[in-house]
């Protein structure tokens, strides 16, 4: 009797799991429309994207989309930016299903986000001589802060920056407003603390500030569709990465690519 009562449990363990790796013909619908999840990738976040050998993409954000795919039963397509604000534009004119970028009031009326999965932080980065020493000295008459155009600090200073001057370059990837602000010979660089540390190690005539002007929460999305709600789809999709920061499963997925990077906590219920 007690080996038969085991056996049911397990019938049923498995067909529980079953049922949870086999979604609804709406939420495969919702998600992967043409039968494959085009995942956008954007290579300008190292954190969330690399460039492994042969240029094929890597990363936490790519982890996901593969397993999004197999738990969906579709093949997955990596659509490839080296910008977040090409990522938003793509998303306009329908290039993926399932994209990674930061929660951003402009950026939601485009697309529906999920809670964030990683917080990542906003900084800035001077030379060694600089009179800044916090990110509070920065927004002063006269100050010039290269950004990446469409980037989620290029739409967060542009909100609350009253002072200084925001000047933003539109091409290249995650670096360019290092580019430019090296090239350029201006005040202040702003981006993903991570990229700013990698390159102020290399270059020790740069610092980067030990505060944040800004805690990056970095989430999925779906493009809104005008005329389709895609309920099934989204609550799918936010149910997912809830289970993936539970799980561990983002944290591992940081870990192999090599970043560091905190994982974001539960959504709200």
């Amino acid at each position: 009797m007690q080996l038969l009562l085991s056996m049911v449990l397990a019938l049923l363990t498995v067909a529980s799991s079953a049922m949870a790796q086999s979604p609804a013909a709406d939420v495969v619908r919702d998600l992967a429309p043409s039968g494959m999840l085009r995942a956008a990738i954007n290579f300008g976040n190292g954190v969330l994207a690399q460039k492994g050998e042969g240029g094929v993409p890597r990363g936490v954000s790519v982890d996901l989309a593969t397993e999004l795919a197999r738990r969906l039963g579709v093949p997955v397509a990596f659509v490839p930016y080296e910008a977040a604000g090409k990522v938003f534009e793509g998303a306009k004119s329908g290039e993926w299903d399932i994209g990674f970028m930061a929660i951003e009031p402009v950026r939601a009326a485009e697309i529906a986000f999920t809670a964030p999965y990683v917080v990542i932080e906003g900084t800035y980065m001077v030379r060694q001589d600089s009179p800044f020493r916090d990110v509070d000295d920065v927004d002063k008459p006269g100050v010039k802060i290269a950004v990446g155009l469409g980037s989620a600090y290029d739409l967060y200073l542009t909100r609350t920056i009253q002072h200084a001057k925001i000047l933003r370059v539109k091409t290249g990837g995650g670096t360019a407003m290092i580019e430019m602000f090296v090239g350029d010979h201006l005040d202040v660089a702003a981006g993903v603390r991570q990229q700013l540390d990698a390159y102020a190690k290399d270059h020790p005539e740069m610092r980067v500030m030990p505060g944040h002007f800004q805690e990056i929460a970095q989430a999925m999305g779906m493009p809104r569709v005008e005329g389709q709600k895609r309920d099934a789809g989204a609550k799918y999709l936010a149910a997912f990465v809830e289970e993936m920061k539970a799980s561990g499963f983002v944290a591992d997925a940081l870990k192999r690519s090599g970043q560091v990077a905190q994982v974001a906590p539960p959504a709200a219920k």
